[in-house]
């Protein structure tokens, strides 16, 4: 395919950045698939060194080697975590405001079961429902056959990162807003999640509208991490963070940053093999890959390669990771940031243009400031009423 001329880098800032966080997310979810699930010492016996680029599936025999996941990881193919950003920038387009628990009830659960799309895994099309992962499905279970209260949905599943992985739209519809983009992000995540879940989306959400801020820079991305995290996730972050800044190159420090995360992850050491408790509600622990991608981003100092290659050989829920690490380079250093041969072969390989979302999410921005802006504007004149009348 001939990638279209948004595939460059754009003159806007706003449509640049935007662009290069989503293609920035996708394409660390396509370099991440073919790694997801496995240790490091794996991925380097499979790979015969670190995985440097696209590189081809895990296991040769991806359709049967495990059942419950035949799908093409590899290649350079998008995963769920794409699909379902693009999703969520779909209902945002469609709604052109903020979002809440209700609209994801009301327009993305109809989406994932009412629409095919082309599914790079599958090779061919099929809906979004019957790609995504078990606690994904969650959404259709409680929304469309269990009528539970959105706000109230996400309580019972599995706490994990799947309403995170697709957040990034929320920090660049509240780009330069942070607190914002934690709250949206809080209250979209909970038809899907609860607990460190749930605050996890807030604040990946956070992070992506700090590093869509002209001006931002990781250290800032990281401040506003730890600035408006809670609990688990606060402490998960800088025990991370902190490990990161001795390390100079991932390549010897993927043990030390998984050492800083041990004790808030609730999977254990396999994890294909989670532990009794995992993945369960906690005020204490977080999901592991926040932390990890912002870990990668301080280590790489906010190089996008290096962020992107840290977080695809960590193994584990590599493509997650690098999702999260990505965007938020991406949104740093605008679609430039990102490898452009990258952005090409990945889009080739997966039958989509992974830089369409970026303009599209930009423009839904722009409206959504402008009715801000309004809504800011009668709260004034209110308030300027209510000091004329007390004088």
């Amino acid at each position: 395919m001939t990638l279209p001329p948004n595939a460059e880098p754009s003159s806007d800032i706003l449509v640049d950045k935007a662009t290069g966080a989503l293609a920035g997310a996708a394409v660390g979810d396509a370099l991440g698939g073919a790694a997801e699930g496995n240790t490091p010492a794996a991925i380097q016996a499979r790979y015969g060194g670190f995985i440097e680029g696209i590189v081809p599936p895990f296991n040769a025999d991806w359709r049967n080697a495990r059942p419950i996941a035949p799908y093409h990881k590899g290649d350079g193919h998008i995963t769920d975590d794409t699909l379902m950003t693009c999703a969520l920038v779909d209902v945002y387009a469609d709604v052109r405001g903020h979002l809440d628990a209700h609209a994801i009830a009301s327009h993305l659960v109809p989406l994932l079961i009412g629409e095919k799309r082309w599914i790079p895994e599958f090779e061919a099309e099929g809906l979004l429902l019957h790609r995504i992962f078990l606690a994904e499905k969650w959404l259709v279970a409680r929304l469309h056959y269990g009528h539970i209260d959105p706000r109230e949905a996400g309580v019972g599943n599995i706490v994990n990162c799947g309403a995170t992985m697709y957040a990034a739209p929320i920090g660049i519809v509240n780009a330069g807003s942070p607190d914002a983009a934690y709250a949206e992000a809080v209250d979209v995540a909970g038809a899907h999640q609860s607990s460190y879940g749930r605050e996890a989306a807030g604040v990946y959400a956070a992070a992506v509208a700090e590093a869509m801020r002209p001006g931002a820079d990781v250290e800032s991305v990281v401040a506003t991490a730890l600035r408006l995290a809670k609990d688990g996730t606060k402490h998960a972050i800088a025990a991370v963070v902190e490990a990161a800044r001795g390390v100079t190159d991932w390549r010897t420090g993927l043990a030390d940053l998984r050492r800083a995360v041990e004790p808030f992850d609730t999977v254990g050491p396999d994890y294909r093999a989670p532990a009794m408790d995992a993945r369960i509600p906690s005020r204490t622990k977080a999901i592991e890959e926040l932390p990890i991608a912002l870990g990668m981003l301080v280590a790489a100092r906010g190089d996008y390669r290096e962020a992107v290659l840290g977080a695809v050989n960590y193994g584990r829920d590599s493509d997650s990771i690098a999702v999260m690490a990505g965007s938020i380079a991406g949104a740093l250093g605008g679609l430039g940031a990102v490898p452009s041969e990258w952005v090409k072969d990945v889009s080739d390989n997966s039958r989509i243009d992974v830089t369409a979302t970026g303009p599209v999410i930009a423009a839904v921005a722009r409206d959504v400031w402008a009715a801000d802006a309004r809504r800011a504007a009668e709260v004034d004149a209110a308030r300027t009423a209510y000091a004329g009348a007390s004088t």
